[in-house]
């Protein structure tokens, strides 16, 4: 039997807020095996980007374990966890988070230089990745001549681009009129399962979610799975 990749033990994380303790998790178990596409449905406000983030090890668990290729992410101390995060762990966001400052192809070079890359090394990496995505042509045009779905696909290049062992996408396709949702899903689909990468992508959509190897849900703290 293969190794998960991921695994989830005993997770629980909670909030303070307007003086009552909110659970977000409780005791959550989970395990993803190598290059499965897995999804995480729940209501909005339900917690499911604070478990990305404890997943990438932004946030801190109450209780619980964070396993990731062999490591315990959470016996990391910060400085550690931004290293592994920025080695092992590729993001794609709902509002795509492209700095405008930086042109197509240096929203994408810039995790590979953070991991050390030579800057020409790093542009050899990133262009092949863009023309995989359809936007070869719009190497040096900036996020803001370009549409929803054409900023999310220089996402979803940015988050490959260092080879990373998993992909976490946020709501990926909730700025997205549903047409282009559905393009820019099939085409992260695709380009991560071509890499062999593991996707996790927490969604409220039940179609989006539809695509997934694995669905699981979270509601009041617990993790479940569907499917």
């Amino acid at each position: 039997m293969t190794e998960p990749l991921i695994r989830l033990t005993n997770l629980s994380k909670r909030y303070e807020e307007g003086g009552q303790l909110r659970t977000v998790l409780e005791n959550a178990r989970a395990e993803f095996a190598p290059g499965e596409f897995s999804a995480i449905l729940g209501k909005s406000g339900s917690g499911k980007s604070t478990l990305l983030n404890l997943i990438s090890g932004i946030d801190d668990a109450d209780s619980g374990e964070v396993w990731l290729g062999g490591q315990n992410l959470l016996a990391l101390d910060e400085r550690e966890r931004t290293l592994f995060r920025r080695r092992n762990i590729g993001f794609v966001f709902q509002f795509f988070n492209l700095l405008p400052t930086l042109t197509v192809l240096e929203n994408v070079v810039l995790p590979l230089e953070l991991s050390g890359a030579a800057p020409k090394a790093a542009r050899a990496q990133a262009a092949p990745l863009l023309e995989q995505v359809g936007l070869a042509d719009r190497l040096n045009t900036y996020p803001d001549r370009l549409s929803g779905g054409e900023q999310q696909r220089v996402a979803i290049a940015r988050a490959l681009a260092h080879d990373p062992l998993l992909v976490l996408a946020d709501e990926p396709t909730g700025n997205l009129d549903r047409a282009t949702g559905e393009t820019v899903l099939a085409l992260l689909d695709r380009l991560t399962r071509q890499a062999g990468k593991n996707l996790i992508m927490v969604t409220h959509s039940q179609s989006s979610a539809a695509i997934a190897d694995t669905i699981y849900r979270l509601e009041g703290g617990a993790l479940q799975r569907e499917k």
